[in-house]
């Protein structure tokens, strides 16, 4: 687990891709609910935490 900053919500459909930066890991993009979003109370600027599930991780090439 690692710290982390929301730093972009942007919509997707039914889902939300929120982008997390942090200065001790690369960006993470994570794609949730609304539902979801709301009930963490994820804003622009909201502090997080951060972990990767390996089940449940897609990586894809820039």
């Amino acid at each position: 687990m690692w710290p982390g900053t929301v730093r972009e919500i942007t919509a997707t459909g039914s889902r939300l891709r929120i982008l997390i930066g942090s200065p001790q890991a690369p960006d993470l993009v994570a794609e949730i609910t609304p539902q979801a979003a709301a009930e963490l109370g994820l804003a622009d600027g909201t502090s997080v935490w951060t972990s990767v599930k390996a089940t449940e991780a897609v990586i894809v090439t820039l």
